[in-house]
């Protein structure tokens, strides 16, 4: 069952991060933008296949000019939407996406400007403050997510202060291995275990913990489902396999989603699935957060508390605040 669509609206990036290959701005300057025609048949075709949530991604997503249109579409479609940005463009579409947003997170990696700015290599620390801003006046109430590296670990306090003086949910990304970066260390992952540990309002999902302390998804019994949980799409409308990191072929939308789950390359990925040699060690937690999903195994139940916390923040305490607001 498809649980989650990754929907990549483009690959440009305004911004130059270091841990992130978007920030290679000569590959992907010419990567184009989803056609708005083709998401909204695409997004008819994944209601009917049963996907809950999609990821409007980037890239940089609110580079693409009719993202409030996608988002819409999306929204109006019954999915639950969520988008990450960097928040320079957050301002100029703010109130167009207002309430078509279930999950909006604004990336923030340092509670120190130039730092945070450094890493982005781009000026976007007082843009992500004043977004947070522009976001409680249209009652959007975004989370603030760090993502975590060996380099910053240790600012986790005052990021949570950070989050907490703006009464907002704090996610923690663990910065993971991929085209040659280097995946965050134990160190790193004893300190914000042991600081997330009993916070309502800080979100660290620990089964991607348990699984980078047992080395990554194994190829003899992987952990991955990339493939029969998650659908990746390109910009350029192509269904990518085995997933978007480790991407080895990609097939054409000219026909159904559905018929294209017959084609022969999609079913040897979904053979394949977590097997690939490249697969031994992987970490990337856009795909092991639906992999945990189920079947249920010893990372499903260590995934639990933290969405326990997640959705009274957002189904309960937020919702309140809305009605108030």
């Amino acid at each position: 069952m498809k649980l989650l669509c990754n929907y990549y609206v483009t690959y440009r990036c305004n911004a130059y991060c270091g841990f992130c290959h978007f920030g290679d701005h000569d590959t992907y300057k010419h990567s184009g933008f989803a056609d708005i025609r083709d998401f909204e048949r695409n997004i008819k075709e994944l209601s009917e296949l049963g996907v809950k949530f999609i990821d409007l991604t980037g890239g940089e997503p609110l580079l693409h000019k009719d993202i409030h249109l996608l988002a819409e579409i999306a929204h109006k479609s019954g999915l639950q939407t969520s988008i990450t940005t960097n928040t320079l463009l957050y301002p100029k579409f703010a109130e167009r996406l207002a309430g078509k947003i279930n999950l909006l997170h604004f990336s923030l990696d340092s509670p120190d400007r130039d730092e945070h700015n450094k890493i982005r290599g781009a000026d976007c620390f007082n843009s992500v403050l004043k977004s947070i801003e522009i976001a409680k006046s249209v009652g959007e109430f975004p989370d603030i997510l760090f993502t975590v590296s060996d380099s910053t670990f240790k600012k986790l306090p005052r990021m949570h202060e950070l989050a907490q003086k703006h009464d907002l949910v704090l996610l923690l990304n663990p910065v993971f291995s991929y085209f040659g970066n280097q995946d965050l260390g134990p160190e790193a992952l004893d300190f914000i275990e042991e600081y997330s540990d009993g916070k309502m309002d800080i979100y660290l999902n620990k089964g991607f913990i348990k699984l980078r302390r047992d080395g990554g998804n194994k190829t003899n019994n992987p952990s991955c489902r990339a493939v029969s949980r998650v659908i990746v799409i390109s910009p350029q409308n192509e269904i990518i396999l085995p997933c978007y990191h480790f991407r080895n072929s990609s097939i054409k939308i000219t026909h159904s989603i559905r018929d294209i789950m017959d084609d022969p390359a999609y079913v040897n990925a979904l053979n394949m699935e977590g097997k690939f040699d490249f697969c031994e060690g992987c970490t990337v937690n856009c795909y092991f957060e639906p992999s945990f999903a189920f079947p249920l195994n010893m990372y499903s139940f260590m995934s639990l508390s933290s969405k326990f916390k997640y959705g009274y923040n957002k189904l309960v305490k937020q919702k309140l605040k809305r009605v108030f607001h």
